[in-house]
């Protein structure tokens, strides 16, 4: 698949050098930081050196004062608490983190998860009901609630008591609950607008900390912060990165039992950056709520000792393989479904349905087309007398507006403009493909449905030293809006050793014209490109630079993101 390369915009020779001199490193570092909004040396130092205290005031979120006022009371009446949250890694870490603090000192306190299949995404009027009958007096809402109107005035009206505490985008009316903790409320004034549900669920506690308790408490839970910042794809800049890199350190040096036992059963020797977390941590604890219950989670993350955990893991273990086994699977159907299909090998966009799909996968499966197909794709399935089902974009088109296009055939829908969720009723289907497709037929361009390189500069490799390698690896931890520098090199050669690694990787020690330096390569799934590189074809490279360690040696290595040679 072609790929567009796209260069990112220059700073002015001033700007770098200004930069430069002031943090002492080479122009091509600077112009890096300055890509990224660092352009001074106090903003330089709070980048490359996070501290704590550079976490904001929590009482500056519009409705903490009033949420922390309710915990209290609560707490100070001895009225049971339910902390109520959603089923994937955000909500049940944001629920973990939540209880765990809580119950070491206040024992009225019990979680709920909702059921995916029974029960759905958000606060369900069983959950509700389920407080009623409980004598439960107050609902702290993680992760979701934000559109929780009719659910939030029904424990009004039984005098239950709700605290939401979401991250998503609300709509003109918020529901009526004792506070509403969102920062991307319009009437918010909270400095940073991105914080993932369990980083708010954090600020909550802080919040309470700060008055009531001692806030150093908290700091035993960063590593489930940090898995949340990762896992929900969140941009790593402000105080997601502040959380993050600190929730990294603790993940690393000493985690909570429950993730020390995950990482151990996912076999990981290497410290975990955010990139291991999306693809070691994430999908373990997230296999719980898609195959089965994800109270099974939130157990293992509060898990009190290493024993308990690693017995909770190994279980969460064998229901990731099951989830993976329903992700191969069903990524396989879908797309012999579209190749056996003219009509939607040829589309602009992806709809599939299949009665028998899991749902609680189907998210995965439209990620894994758009690998292939890369156009908006939506996987639905049934599921209890409707059809459900996710939905994922590409780059620049925006998925939302083109699902709200169709609104008179939804029963309800709800997202952003990369990612969102759809019911409709059986009888919809046909045309809802159908004008989907029209929709997005209609407005995508050629350039959207073609993969994107974010190129950051271009670089010999006579310019890449030890050193230079150094400050790279201090910008992590690197993710959304914080990405590992891409670079390019022209007139790349393979000098030796190129080997293509279980039929599907090439490996290689790349030259660059008739320089000297000469540096490690890997290009993972790049089989395509084996033969032109053999035949010795100088070719331009997109890669980033990383640090591998083997045997206890540690070398600079290149992982290609993609080639082009010389006549393309």
């Amino acid at each position: 698949m072609q790929k567009r390369w796209l260069l990112k915009e220059t700073p002015s020779a001033d700007e770098v050098a200004s930069l430069s001199k002031a943090i002492n490193v080479n122009p091509f570092l600077s112009r890096i930081l300055i890509q990224r909004g660092i352009s001074s040396f106090e903003e330089a130092k709070k980048f490359f050196r996070p501290s704590l205290t550079d976490l904001h005031d929590p009482f500056l979120m519009n409705g903490m004062d009033a949420a922390v006022e309710r915990l209290n009371l609560a707490i100070h009446s001895n009225q049971k608490i339910l902390i109520y949250g959603d089923y994937d890694v955000d909500g049940t870490t944001a629920v973990a983190l939540v209880a765990s603090y809580l119950t070491t000192f206040y024992p009225h306190c019990k979680i709920y998860i909702p059921d995916r299949e029974g029960e759905g995404y958000g606060v369900s009027r069983q959950g509700v009901q389920w407080a009623i009958d409980n004598d439960y007096k107050l609902i702290v809402a993680l992760d979701c609630g934000i559109k929780a109107m009719e659910m939030v005035h029904y424990a009004n009206q039984h005098s239950v008591d709700f605290i939401i505490c979401d991250h998503h985008v609300p709509d003109e009316k918020i529901p009526d609950a004792v506070a509403v903790l969102d920062p991307k409320r319009k009437d918010c004034n909270y400095p940073f607008k991105e914080l993932s549900g369990c980083g708010l669920g954090f600020k909550f506690m802080q919040a309470y900390a700060r008055l009531y308790r001692d806030e150093s408490e908290l700091h035993l839970y960063l590593d489930l912060v940090a898995v949340s910042i990762a896992s929900d794809i969140v941009p790593i800049t402000d105080e997601n990165r502040t959380l993050a890199y600190f929730g990294l350190k603790k993940l690393n040096e000493n985690p909570v039992p429950g993730l020390k036992a995950l990482k151990e059963i996912s076999g990981r020797r290497s410290l975990l950056d955010i990139s291991g977390v999306v693809f070691t941590i994430g999908p373990r604890i997230n296999a719980s709520g898609r195959v089965a219950h994800a109270d099974a989670a939130v157990s293992l993350l509060m898990a009190k000792t290493d024993d308990e955990a690693y017995v909770l893991a190994e279980s969460i273990n064998v229901k990731n393989e099951v989830r993976k086994q329903f992700d191969t699977d069903i990524t396989d159907e879908a797309i012999l479904m579209i190749e056996s299909n003219d009509g939607l090998k040829n589309a602009k966009s992806t709809v599939l349905f299949k009665d028998t799909w899991h749902k609680g996968v189907i998210g995965i499966v439209a990620s894994r087309c758009i690998e292939r197909y890369y156009r908006p794709t939506i996987i639905l399935t049934a599921s209890n007398n409707k059809i459900t089902g996710s939905a994922r974009s590409v780059h620049g088109f925006n998925l939302y507006n083109a699902i709200s296009d169709c609104a008179e055939l939804l029963d309800k829908f709800g997202g952003h403009m990369y990612a969102a969720g759809l019911t409709m009723n059986p009888e919809n289907l046909i045309p809802f493909q159908k004008k989907f497709e029209e929709i997005v037929a209609a407005s995508i361009t050629s350039e959207m449905l073609c993969p994107v390189i974010h190129v950051d500069l271009e670089i010999d490799f006579d310019a890449i030293t030890q050193k230079f390698v150094n400050v790279l690896v201090q910008m992590a931890p690197f993710g959304p809006e914080n990405q590992r520098p891409v670079f390019v090199s022209n007139n790349v050669i393979a000098f030796r050793y190129l080997s293509l690694v279980k039929e599907k990787h090439i490996r290689f020690i790349a030259k660059q014209g008739h320089g000297a330096k000469t540096f490690n390569c890997i290009g993972f799934n790049m089989e395509e490109f084996y033969d032109s590189i053999q035949n010795q074809k100088p070719f331009r490279m997109a890669y980033t630079i990383e640090e591998n360690e083997y045997n206890g040696k540690t070398s600079i290595q290149f992982v290609i993101k993609d080639i082009k040679f010389e006549e393309e």
